[in-house]
């Protein structure tokens, strides 16, 4: 038997079980946590069909989606996403919200899948479409059906796709001529439509970073990407609704925002806010109910919470509507939710779960079940204690169920419990015996003792107060959607050509000279002067970005300045070039300490974390550990966001050194960070002999003293402080391994001091925003990067409010946080000023406790005061940027940076990563002064922040910031004056070269750059890719070509994205294989004139060929040709007299394929 069946045993629940499907209302009193969840799938077993429950909040929601996934599995629960607040309803979008909406009406409304929908009871209100809407919204495509391509993409939009040039993302999609991409909102993989006429003619998945086919399918299934759809009919009727209100509206400014939303909606377009009026929309009030079968079952969750959470929304949603009506942003008969609670009191068949029946209201029920049950306790590793109560139980015929996590885990509980002479049976968790003791293996994440059944389960949690990992179904987010090329160029950027300069890029034209279409790229000059370069030669351009964002000066065509700076520039960059290199090239040389593999011991500690990793913090603890076993000194950058779980990295990091007898030390920039990691890690090696100890400004001298003592002596194995590490008097027995936490923060001094350091041991250095430099050093493979991108489970997006400072909304957000018992941050750039700060946010809210902490205070005073806000002393923390430097208070959840626009992206990124780290949603109000317009760059700053809401973006902000502030730090405050001289990008490839060129890397020149003139049409027509951005890239992937291997991959993936291309794309593609062969035999140029093909050679391919090389290639032609001499060089005539195109080209391939290979053979 199973624990659910062992439940069922239970007389009063098969008599509930039984009723489930007749038309009754029951009560089920007394349980709680994993009991209540077990009772629940005990009657999905006994119904196996749809029941819908409801809780008090959205953080129930998911702990009870977490339980019942354990026990049934995941396939059968869904989860309906609904913040507590009404408000984030409307300002807070995010894919996984409108992923778990989608799931959950496609469940619903699946006749075939029994499973259990969990929802906040808030989800109940949520407008939605018809489902006869909706069903019919969800489109199957077969091959060979007929359909207008314009009627699916009009489906698509109405159900929530958006429309991009490139698909990249799940709710995407895009039109290429006869091909769609369609990425489906829960689907892995996108799906490549390609039409013959109205015809389906093929079905495949696409691969998103190569945009090329993986497999044919037959059919495919696309589900909407979002719960809101709207038909031409709710269109007409919205339109209809607001035109008649219009009529009768005297207020001037609301007039104007309505028949702003009305000429949206008349062109079919969703206005932002119209979440906000669905009611005018949809025919009638839909709700969730609709959606669920008749006759389902519906259980209440706590019934008493969820009565005082209804309240609480139905107050904040008529705020939300009277603040709107006062902005004159609303109507009074726009109706934001519907109120479902009374057709839910009255709604059966029904079970209510409560723990006691008084203040459940007049409701009346059929039949109510009492249980005795109560939460297991707690052993604190107290072993002996728990065999008293094991004995206690078999005395009573208990049924016992010791639940661990995994393998290993069970391994050491029975060696546990061997050790105090216990001994228990292991038995599979579907073969548990019912009045007996046992071990088994679960997931459950918490005991308890059920006295009416005598069933008691102990889990680990219990025994030995330990976390319980919880499996989480995986986040798909593609390297694609990590880095967009951060490069790309849009019309408008600034590039720098490494001949003309500095100019304006105009886009790419198509031109006709002399009867031939070619494309070529148009760049704007200082005086409107415009020059046109074909498009091959996009590699001589790069985007051009400078430090602070600034915009450069465009330089004069042909006036030769460039070319000075760019001499200037380069002589620097050869200066930087070698010191760089004599650094690395020391490193390399210099022999570190090889950690030994890893060992059952680090197994063990590896077990032990609490929580699933995710894939990426695999792959940097792989990272990690490979260079940790190499015999030179690891330097390795561990990007990853704020709380993505760097810290785990660096503590088995810190375990593997330990393990081999060296020891560790953690360098971080603040004292309170300091003694927040040292918390951390003692918690996380407790069950392990290490030895920890903790150097800052909080210890007195005393305990310092015989901290460095132990220290010296080889005592600690690991030692956690500020830059007090590094100070003389501090002595290590054997030091392996250093962690340098948020490196950024260190002033220069120190960093000299850690250079040194590097020298000789392996260093991990961690941080959530790269600076510029160490970002670009690591892409020139001086420096070892490793990236955390994927979020931790349970954490939401930080939603992000751009907005003017105002008090009213600060006020409601502070009280709406102390509702829920969370603490908030506000954060006030201003010393001086502070004080006045925190006694008007006294007087704005009363109710709230307020502190207030800045740098300039004693340490003693900071250290109090942050430590009383995390025991949770005080509802508000004003501070300065102090915050920003990692300190963990799990319990803050709401964030408010006043003047933002001072504030640089990095530091905004790091704050913003100070609250949300918990699983509740979180809130930061970006604030500027009302009366302020504000500075492009800051503009530019807090839109970046707020466009990046999702989880890991971090790395994208330091992109941005690439951008925006560029690479003022690279290699010094010197550097900035040459980088803004010619741009970051060719700055970065001189510096490259110059590496290279030192290094002794630099190569013999392999091959010629060919002029081409054929005069044939070979280009990318606008009606084959229209996209500008595409069109560079297939350029540049041409210009790549230099194999017929590769040239066959670009044609099929051609076809496969764009679909059959024209003769000019045929053309382009041969002309491109062509020039790749006849660079590799050095030709200088192929032109031709008057029925005459002239390929010129240059003189570098006399060191390969020899006259006879010529002939032989030309004897595998079937062109008439000669050979002769020009200025010592060879030229090849080919008489081309009515020959056509192809043929020409056919025939100049075999040739100059022949000498390519001919080259070769005589490198071999």
């Amino acid at each position: 038997m199973n624990l659910i069946e062992i439940i069922q045993q239970n007389q009063q629940i098969q008599k509930w079980q039984q009723e489930l499907n007749t038309s009754n209302r029951q009560l089920i009193l007394g349980l709680s946590g994993t009991s209540k969840a077990l009772v629940m799938s005990a009657a999905f077993e006994s119904l196996s069909e749809k029941i819908l429950i409801f809780t008090s909040s959205q953080n129930e929601a998911e702990n009870l989606v977490a339980s019942l996934s354990d026990l049934l599995g995941s396939e059968y629960v869904y989860n309906f996403f609904t913040d507590d607040s009404p408000l984030a309803e409307f300002v807070f979008s995010s894919k996984e919200k409108r992923q778990t909406r989608v799931d959950s009406l496609n469940f619903l409304l699946n006749k075939k899948h029994p499973g259990i929908l969990v929802a906040n009871f808030a989800a109940a209100k949520i407008q939605l479409p018809s489902p006869k809407n909706y069903q019919e919204s969800v489109n199957e495509i077969r091959l060979q059906d007929e359909i207008q391509v314009d009627s699916i993409v009009k489906k698509l939009v109405a159900t929530g796709y958006k429309k991009v040039s490139r698909v990249l993302a799940q709710g995407e999609f895009s039109l290429r001529g006869d091909i769609l991409d369609i990425y489906e909102i829960n689907s892995e993989l996108p799906y490549r439509l390609e039409f013959f006429g109205d015809e389906v003619d093929g079905i495949r998945t696409f691969d998103v970073e190569t945009q090329r086919s993986i497999e044919n399918l037959e059919t495919v299934t696309i589900y909407p990407a979002s719960e809101i759809i709207l038909t031409e009919e709710d269109f007409a009727r919205a339109e209809k609704q607001l035109e008649s209100l219009l009529e009768t509206i005297e207020i001037s400014e609301q007039k104007s925002y309505l028949a702003e939303v009305l000429s949206d909606i008349k062109t079919g377009y969703r206005h932002p806010d119209t979440g906000k009026f669905l009611s005018i929309f949809y025919e009638k009030n839909w709700t969730l109910l609709d959606y669920l079968p008749k006759g389902s079952p519906v259980f209440f969750d706590n019934f008493h919470k969820i009565m005082d959470s209804h309240a609480q929304f139905e107050m904040e949603a008529a705020e939300l509507l009277t603040e709107d009506l006062q902005k004159c942003q609303s109507h009074t008969s726009f109706q934001y939710f519907v109120d479902t609670y009374s057709k839910l009191r009255k709604y059966q068949p029904s079970t209510y779960f409560s723990t006691f029946q008084k203040g459940l209201g007049n409701l009346k029920f059929d039949a109510i079940y009492s249980f005795n049950q109560h939460p297991m306790q707690e052993f604190f590793n107290q072993i002996p204690l728990l065999k008293e109560e094991l004995n206690r139980y078999a005395k009573s015929n208990f049924t016992v169920i010791l639940q661990a996590q995994s393998e290993s885990s069970l391994q050491s509980l029975q060696k546990t419990l061997q050790e105090y002479g216990i001994q228990i049976p292991y038995r599979d968790a579907n073969e548990l015996l019912v009045g007996q003791q046992q071990v088994t293996i679960g997931q459950l994440g918490a005991g308890f003792h059920f006295l009416d059944e005598k069933i008691a389960l102990i889990t680990e949690r219990e025994i030995f107060h330990k976390k319980v990992k919880r499996k989480i179904r995986r986040q798909h987010a593609s390297n694609a959607e990590r880095l967009r090329d951060y490069n790309e160029l849009e019309k408008g950027d600034y590039v720098v050509h490494h001949i003309h300069g500095i100019g304006q890029f105009l886009g790419i034209e198509t031109i006709q000279v002399s009867g031939v279409h070619r494309d070529y790229i148009t760049i704007q000059y200082q005086n409107s002067d415009k020059i046109s370069l074909p498009v091959e030669q996009i590699d001589g351009l790069s985007k051009y970005i400078a430090s602070d964002g600034k915009q450069p000066k465009l330089n004069k065509l042909n006036d030769g300045r460039f070319q000075k700076t760019k001499q200037k520039v380069q002589k620097q960059v050869e200066d930087i070039a070698e010191d760089l290199i004599k650094l690395y090239a020391e490193r390399s040389q210099l022999k570190g300490f090889a950690f030994s593999a890893d060992d059952d011991n680090q197994l063990e500690f590896d077990q032990h974390f609490a929580y699933v990793e995710t894939d990426d913090q695999l792959r940097s603890i792989d990272e990690v550990k490979r260079d940790m076993e190499k015999a030179f000194p690891m330097d390795r950058l561990l990007v990853g966001d704020v709380g993505f779980g760097k810290t785990e990295v660096a503590m088995r990091a810190a375990f593997k050194a330990v393990n081999d007898g060296k020891q560790v030390a953690i360098l971080v920039p603040t004292t309170v960070l300091a003694q927040q990691h040292y918390e951390n890690f003692i918690e996380r090696f407790a069950d392990f002999p290490v030895n920890i100890g903790v150097l800052s400004r909080f210890r007195t001298k005393a305990e310092q003293t015989a901290t460095l003592e132990k220290l010296k002596k080889g005592q600690l194995d690991i030692i956690i402080g500020t830059h007090r590490l590094l100070s003389k008097d501090v002595v290590f027995a054997d030091l392996g391994l250093l962690v340098i936490d948020e490196e950024q923060r260190f002033g220069v001094k120190h960093k000299e001091t850690l250079k040194e350091l590097k020298k000789k041991i392996d260093v991990l250095t961690l941080t959530a925003t790269p600076i510029p430099r160490t970002l670009h050093m690591s892409m020139l493979g001086i420096r070892d990067l490793s990236v955390i991108e994927t979020p931790p489970t349970n954490r939401y997006p930080v939603q992000t409010y751009v907005m003017e400072t105002n008090p009213t909304v600060i006020r409601d957000a502070i009280l709406r946080e102390i509702d829920r018992g969370g603490q908030v941050y506000y954060l006030y750039n201003k010393v001086d000023s502070i004080e006045k700060k925190v006694s008007e946010l006294r007087d704005l809210v009363p109710e709230a406790s307020i502190a207030f902490v800045h740098g300039q205070m004693s340490e003693i005073q900071l250290e109090n005061t942050l430590y009383a806000f995390i025991e949770g002393e005080y509802n508000v923390l004003v501070t300065t940027t102090i915050i920003e430097t990692g300190v963990d208070i799990p319990n803050a959840n709401t964030l408010f940076v006043e003047n933002a626009d001072h504030m640089g992206l990095s530091t905004l990124y790091q704050l913003r990563g100070r609250v949300g780290r918990s699983n509740r949603i979180a809130y930061a109000y970006l604030m500027y002064r009302p009366d302020k317009s504000l500075t492009e760059v800051s503009e530019k700053r807090l839109e970046a922040i707020k466009g990046f809401t999702e989880l890991g973006s971090g790395f994208k902000i330091a992109m941005q910031d690439l951008s925006i502030r560029g690479a003022g730090n690279l290699l010094g405050a010197a550097q900035s004056g040459f980088i803004d001289s010619i741009g970051y990008e060719l700055y970065s490839q001189l510096l490259e070269t110059a590496i290279l060129e030192k290094q002794g890397k630099t190569k013999k020149r392999q091959k010629s750059n060919t002029e081409m003139n054929l005069s044939i049409d070979a280009y990318l027509p606008s009606t084959y890719i229209d996209d500008q951005r595409q069109k560079i890239e297939i350029y540049k992937r041409i210009k790549e070509l230099d194999s017929r291997v590769n040239y066959e991959e670009l044609q099929t993936e051609l076809m496969d994205r764009f679909g059959e291309y024209p003769d000019a794309v045929a053309y382009l593609l041969e002309i491109g294989l062509l020039k790749s062969f006849l660079d590799q035999a050095f030709a200088k140029s192929v032109e031709i004139k008057q029925g005459q093909l002239i390929v010129t050679f240059e003189a570098m391919a006399g060191q390969y060929f020899l006259t006879q090389d010529y002939f032989q290639a030309l004897s595998a032609t079937n062109l008439k040709a000669r050979i002769s001499e020009n200025a010592g060089q060879m030229q090849v005539i080919f008489d081309v007299r009515h020959q056509k195109d192809f043929a020409i080209l056919e025939q100049l391939m075999i040739f100059s394929e022949q000498l390519a290979a001919k080259k070769l053979e005589k490198l071999q």
